[in-house]
């Protein structure tokens, strides 16, 4: 498989330079030059398929021949070593649980399978390559660990002051190794800027190699389309029109959503379901696509003013705006009705969901309003644990620690703090 940049100026490249580069020289992100459709047979015989065939099947053209499939095998494999199970709430509306990883977020999928590939790519070079990651929460911990130890790999995730959950925090600060927290006096926005100008910086890609291990990465972005096809396994003898509400940030999960549709999986709408950082709902809502500063949320993972990942949705779509209409719906929401949301799940169902799915719930239902006969999947992106504070004070429960959490909890916080680009590339320089 070839990748081109969708700045359209740089060369095509292969799945191995696109990983190891992260984005390309003209500074567009990487897009798959094609993709093909898997047969339909596939579909029709995805429940005697385990996870790693599954998988397999849909993410091998993408990496081929760059990972033989003996050792594709093995990388999924040990991506997928948890469980992603459903759990329906009622008729319409079911969640799908992303959060039985290591670091118990959705991430550690895309983490774990570009570590993997980057760590084979590099097995055999002696030069390092530093992994330059900007988090708004769940991305710093899911890199961090899937990351951790690998050879010739030094990760530098830089996180907004604040503006994670203490959980979240320990979690990418505290594992040593070949992992470095900057602690960034700003927001995400300022974070990911401070990022995309690294790849610019002549001073610095004279003096190391880089890669993004945000979901711009193909690696980190494409192992995402997985989790829809897990759901329509354990679904799609129950349901036809199956709906996935997506909490969306930097919409990469959405995005790779999308491109699990382009390979045939029968899905019959997205939604992008928004906190108060509604860039993409507005554009769907007046056809104006207005980047603005983020604003700090409970569903702080989803606190992205100007997601990168959009353009990769265009393109699917041709930037055809009617034709993404028709298969994208958007809705924001407000902290209150999140904590609404998450008391409403919590009293009806008996279920403790986070922000960010709590999100997703109120994507599924403003959805169903109109369209009362599809079956709404809603993701649930992380543990509510990973937001003890807000979830407990919301719903009135005390919430056990999972294994995962009880590990970092008590663990120092070690991360340099930096408040604007010059302190980024003074550390990457020394």
């Amino acid at each position: 498989m070839k990748y081109y940049s969708l700045n359209k100026i740089a060369p095509d490249t292969s799945f191995s330079e696109a990983v190891i580069k992260g984005i390309a020289p003209d500074k567009g992100l990487y897009f798959p030059e094609s993709i093909t459709p898997l047969p339909q047979s596939f579909f029709d015989h995805i429940d005697e398929l385990s996870h790693t065939e599954i998988a397999f099947q849909a993410i091998k053209q993408f990496v081929t021949p760059d990972i033989p499939e003996d050792i594709l095998k093995t990388i999924i494999e040990e991506t997928l070593s948890f469980d992603f199970p459903i759990v329906k709430l009622n008729e319409n509306i079911s969640t799908l649980e992303l959060f039985h990883g290591p670091t118990m977020a959705f991430k550690d999928v895309g983490a774990r399978f570009m570590a993997r590939c980057l760590g084979y790519f590099n097995k055999d070079n002696n030069q390092e390559v530093t992994v330059l990651v900007a988090t708004s929460g769940d991305t710093g911990g899911a890199v961090a660990n899937g990351f951790l130890g690998v050879k010739g790999v030094n990760v530098v995730i830089l996180y907004p002051s604040g503006k994670v959950s203490d959980i979240q925090e320990k979690q990418l600060t505290t594992l040593g190794q070949n992992i470095t927290a900057l602690e960034v006096d700003g927001v995400f926005d300022d974070c990911q800027d401070m990022v995309k100008r690294a790849f610019l910086d002549t001073d610095i890609t004279n003096f190391m190699q880089l890669t993004s291990a945000n979901s711009i990465n193909v690696a980190r972005w494409l192992p995402q389309l997985f989790y829809f096809m897990f759901a329509y396994k354990q679904l799609h003898k129950q349901y036809k029109n199956l709906v996935f509400s997506v909490p969306s940030g930097n919409f990469g999960n959405v995005c790779a959503g999308m491109v699990a549709q382009q390979l045939g999986l029968p899905i019959n709408h997205f939604i992008a379901s928004n906190n108060q950082n509604n860039v993409v709902s507005n554009y769907l809502n007046t056809q104006s696509y207005t980047p603005k500063p983020s604003v700090q949320t409970i569903s702080n993972a989803m606190d992205v003013g100007n997601p990168s990942n959009f353009v990769r949705i265009q393109e699917i779509y041709n930037n055809d705006f009617h034709l993404l209409r028709n298969n994208l719906s958007g809705f924001s929401f407000t902290d209150e009705e999140t904590k609404e949301a998450l008391k409403e799940i919590y009293t009806q169902y008996n279920y403790v969901a986070d922000p960010h799915g709590a999100v997703g719930y109120l994507g599924c239902k403003a959805y169903l309003k109109h369209n009362p006969n599809a079956h709404c999947v809603f993701l649930e992106t992380a543990h509510p644990t990973k937001f003890l504070d807000v979830v407990e004070d919301t719903v009135n429960t005390s919430i056990p620690l999972p294994d995962q959490i009880k590990a970092v909890i008590d663990k120092e916080k070690q991360a340099i703090s930096i408040s604007n680009y010059d302190g980024l590339k003074s550390f990457l320089l020394s």
